[in-house]
């Protein structure tokens, strides 16, 4: 298939305003009980639900989770984002709307009616980016500003390229799982040529240990609605960003400049995790 044709020009080099938090995911694995996991009644509470967005972490008394990511979104000149949800999370609705909601940031919501994957949630945003880039970013990964700041002032559309050393290092994710993130295969020039998703030994050894791994973090263009709208399901059977990611740079011949970066990247995925997030943020207090 040839380059779409009848689409804008490429889009604009500038900064970046706006986010979009992709918080529809089902929490399938939150909601799983874990013996060994160490969390008060509320965090318990909250992890049944599903809602990771919602769990208290930090300081004693806690903060939930998004607020510390709202909050180092905009130490970073973030001043819109778009959260989407699914109808059924009211809860993290009312909360933005009412008793959490921010200072420094206008929330909205924007409603993906089904866990379709990553793609169609992008979709489900595509009125709140108004025809400009945006940053995208998960509900349960607490990126550090400096990763925001990069894709602010990136030329166009981008993501930041994690050092595996720093991730084993500065994260509360262990080795093997870092092993199965997807790795980044670039250019020379440092453009992403593939995300390559779960990686087998075969794949991990031959790209070298300095590959850089993705962290489903993005700087987006508005060229990526129309690639959201061409990508299948996966084996998974999610229409999946990644692979929107892939088509309009093959397809569309849209550039994304991969920005390497050495900081490390907190996972809020399981009852496991809880704990290490707690600590690593007890010194945070986030004002979003």
């Amino acid at each position: 298939m040839g380059a779409a044709r009848g689409l804008p020009a490429l889009s604009r080099m500038t900064d970046v305003s706006r986010a979009v938090i992709l918080a529809r995911g089902l929490g399938s694995r939150m909601r799983r009980g874990d013996t060994s996991a160490s969390l008060n009644d509320e965090q318990a509470r909250v992890a049944s639900a599903g809602v990771k967005g919602l769990i208290p972490v930090g300081t004693r008394a806690g903060r939930p989770f998004l607020d510390y990511v709202l909050s180092a979104l905009a130490d970073a000149g973030i001043r819109e984002v778009c959260l989407v949800i699914g109808p059924e999370h009211t809860e993290l609705r009312d909360y933005f709307e009412g008793p959490g909601q921010p200072r420094r940031l206008r929330v909205c919501f924007a409603i993906q009616q089904d866990a379709r994957g990553t793609a169609d949630a992008v979709l489900a945003a595509e009125e709140f980016a108004a025809g400009e880039d945006v940053l995208v970013l998960n509900s349960d990964n607490y990126y550090p500003p400096a990763a925001y700041r990069l894709l602010r002032d990136a030329e166009g559309a981008a993501l930041p390229g994690f050092d595996r050393d720093a991730l084993f290092k500065r994260s509360n994710i262990d080795p093997e799982r870092i092993r199965s993130f997807a790795l980044l295969d670039m250019s020379p020039e440092g453009e992403l040529r593939d995300i390559v998703e779960k990686p087998d030994a075969r794949t991990f050894e031959r790209m070298g240990p300095h590959a850089l791994v993705s962290m489903n973090l993005w700087r987006l263009p508005r060229e990526i609605y129309h690639a959201c709208r061409q990508v299948h399901p996966s084996a998974r059977g999610e229409l999946e960003l990644p692979d929107a990611v892939r088509y309009a740079i093959r397809e569309m011949r849209v550039p994304f400049h991969v920005l390497p970066i050495a900081e490390g990247v907190l996972d809020l995925s399981s009852r496991a995790d809880v704990a290490a997030v707690s600590d690593a943020l007890a010194s945070v207090i986030p004002d979003p």
